[in-house]
């Protein structure tokens, strides 16, 4: 059928119909026509020419034109659609590279084959902008709670029908155990929207914390207008939960208000997520208070508090171990993940025996190198000395505020600590250098002989080496592997080695080899003050 002899109107009545259809921009539809129509306007007059279609939004008259580019005469490749200047001038005056020539050609009939190939032309055009249309509608829409309608089940995972498409439930992002029929309604949490070849994929959650805080912000008013803070929510989904909240309004008790009137704000988020038990605690920026308030029920004696390792220790009685720590660790882990810290629970006794026997260990430190008798010793380790560096090196007066230490025995004290830890020294960068280390790092600056020996005992020898190491291989730190907290040790970590102590180190090893130009580090340093001030100024 030729496109002159059809109703031209029909062309752009059936772009509207499939764009109300598709809910789509009907000039989409239209470039997908016109591209069809190009693509069998290429079959017919040769697959090199390059054939262009018009269509007229107006009358719907579709024009076909055959367009050729000028070229430099060594860039002539394709004789159907590129002609030299030479060439050009019987065509045009004055031709000038890169100009094109524009001529009006015959409409084609469109034939069976092509007829087809144009529809599905037009086929993908409109599937591309559907994606591209339920992309942008719900790539914003992440993060928020949506209801939908359950289409299949396929291997575990849900299908759902969110109105402008199909969302994915995967097995693991549903409660326990967790089954739907076609047709029920869903409450679900768009975790995230991601663009691939196939379309939009939108991927929900009933397991995700994020969850929970969205469904207390539907239900309590006060989190949706920002009096009440949810500062933090940890989840064993279908099971029990804990999530931390703060008011902002001296007037209003957060946590009564998350409750509700006999429970009913909370009991309306369990009943959505099966019956999950939800802890509601107040926040605290004193992180000790707060890990109190997390472990609750569980009554705590003492809290001590490693903020450099992320760590904590709890101290609680014998009676409410089993309490704190929970059914298979539940209670402890909730609260671990919701302040963010790695919690050590010991009882009382626990805890008295470890200090005991640190106690022992320090007092038989300083009777084996100071020779002390031990009830001496026992004294220094009672004033907190616990290390030979401590005695060596504090201040007189320190030392002289110790029952019967006068100051001839503060000064014999500290020349013995000195002597025994020169000798250490010695024997430490002796050992080094027997193992290969080389002068570049035994006179790096910031490095003591027993931090020397145990880089070489970990094959770093040279300063060269020492610039490679990672911050975290000298200073150690904590990774997170399925949820679990992972320490990693660090090289220097039993000498007190901070992450930014050794990332300074490294740093000014790099400067000194040449790696890093030190003018680079203040523009580095200055642009994160700014930054700094900038999020300072913005709170």
């Amino acid at each position: 059928m030729a496109i002159t002899s059809a109703n031209q109107l029909e062309l752009l009545q059936t772009a509207e119909a499939v764009a109300r259809e598709k809910m789509i921009d009907p000039g989409l539809v239209v470039e997908a026509m016109e591209e069809s129509l190009a693509r069998a306007a290429k079959s017919r007059y040769g697959a090199e020419m390059d054939i262009r279609v018009h269509i007229d939004r107006k009358t719907g008259r579709a024009t076909f034109t055959r367009v050729r580019t000028v070229v430099e005469d060594e860039e002539l490749e394709n004789y159907q659609a590129e002609f030299t200047v030479e060439q050009a001038k019987q065509y045009m005056d004055a031709p000038e590279v890169g100009q094109e020539f524009i001529e009006e050609v015959p409409p084609v009939e469109m034939g069976r084959i092509a007829a087809q190939s144009a529809k599905q032309v037009i086929l993908q055009k409109v599937r591309e902008a559907e994606r591209d249309r339920q992309f942008e509608e719900f790539k914003d829409r992440a993060g928020t709670i949506i209801n939908g309608l359950v289409k299949r089940e396929e291997y575990g995972n849900v299908i759902v029908d969110v109105g402008a498409g199909e969302a994915i439930l995967r097995r693991n992002e549903k409660i326990g155990r967790e089954s739907y029929r076609p047709n029920d309604r869903i409450r679900v949490y768009i975790k995230d929207v991601r663009r691939e070849q196939r379309g939009p994929q939108i991927f929900l959650s009933r397991t995700a914390p994020e969850f929970m805080a969205e469904l207390f912000k539907m239900e309590v008013p006060e989190i949706y207008d920002g009096i009440i803070e949810i500062k933090a929510v940890a989840r064993d989904p279908g099971s029990r939960a804990k999530i931390a909240v703060i008011s902002y309004d001296g007037s209003i008790d957060p946590v009564g208000a998350c409750v509700g009137m006999r429970g009913s704000r909370v009991q309306a988020v369990v009943n959505e997520l099966q019956g999950e038990k939800i802890d509601i605690i107040p926040w605290n920026e004193d992180q000790p208070t707060f890990l109190v308030n997390a472990l609750q029920p569980a009554e705590v004696s003492k809290v001590v508090l490693d903020e450099e390792a992320g760590k904590i220790e709890v101290v609680v009685p014998e009676e409410q171990l089993s309490l704190a720590i929970g059914r298979r660790g539940q209670n402890v882990r909730l609260a671990s993940q919701l302040t963010g810290l790695d919690i050590d629970i010991m009882t009382e006794e626990q805890e008295s025996a470890r200090r005991q026997a640190e106690f022992e260990l320090r007092t038989k430190l300083f009777v084996d190198n100071l020779d002390l008798d031990e009830f001496f010793a026992q004294l220094l380790v009672s004033e907190g000395f616990t290390n030979l560096e401590e005695v060596a090196y504090v201040e007189l007066d320190e030392l002289l505020v110790i029952d019967g230490v006068d100051e001839d025995t503060a000064n014999e004290l500290q020349a013995r600590a000195r002597d025994v830890l020169e000798a250490q020294n010695k024997a430490a960068l002796e050992n080094a250098r027997s193992m290969g280390v080389e002068d570049s790092l035994v006179e790096f600056e910031g490095l003591t002989p027993q931090m020397i020996e145990a880089l070489a005992k970990d094959d770093v020898k040279t300063l060269e080496d020492f610039a490679t190491c990672a911050d975290w291989e000298l200073a150690g730190g904590w990774t997170t592997i399925d949820g679990e907290r992972v320490k990693d040790d660090g090289v220097l970590e039993p000498f007190d080695v901070s992450l930014e102590e050794a990332q300074d180190l490294i740093m000014t090893a790099r400067v000194m080899l040449g790696w890093v130009d030190p003018a680079d580090l203040e523009a580095a340093a200055e642009e994160e003050l700014e930054e700094a001030d900038a999020e300072e100024t913005e709170a």
